[in-house]
């Protein structure tokens, strides 16, 4: 059985949401008193541009949002991965949830798809296996980065 990007994604977030609303599911019946608060705002760093190496060689583009603590305490890390190349149309939307993540204590990570943007390669089609490989390989390098905590999530469409 072959299951096409959207049935992926929608089987993710259906996990993500049920794993979300688990945790924070009261363990008791008892009402909470606590809250739960945003975070203070830290400082960041943005990269403008870092390879991710793929297996083949090809090397993908990113721009990456860390927070500056991640150097000392490493953070979660929100992928978006498009073909909509980093540089340009999306940069303002980016900007704002690079800044909204990393501000906060999560790294965020743009990365032009394979043969799009800045990326090396070529896009042979939308949603190719090649492309899926790509998106796993990607995971797999964020969560081994020393500013990562293991922890990588997914955002987008």
């Amino acid at each position: 059985m072959s299951l096409s990007r959207r049935h992926l994604l929608l089987s993710a977030t259906s996990i993500a949401a049920l794993s979300i609303a688990s945790a924070c599911a009261p363990e008791t019946a008892a009402p909470q008193t606590r809250s739960w608060r945003l975070p203070d705002p830290q400082p960041f760093t943005v990269t403008e541009h870092e390879w991710i190496p793929m297996p083949d060689g090809v090397r993908l583009s990113a721009r990456i949002w860390r927070p500056d603590s991640a150097t000392t305490e490493p953070t979660p890390a929100v992928l978006e991965y498009l073909p909509y190349r980093k540089r340009d149309t999306y940069r303002p939307y980016d900007d704002i949830t690079g800044k909204m993540l990393a501000s906060r204590g999560i790294a965020y990570l743009r990365v032009d798809i394979r043969g799009t943007g800045d990326s090396e390669g070529v896009i042979t089609d939308e949603y190719s296996e090649p492309e899926l490989a790509d998106g796993v390989a990607v995971i797999d390098w964020i969560a081994q980065q020393d500013w990562c905590n293991g922890a990588v999530g997914m955002r987008g469409i």
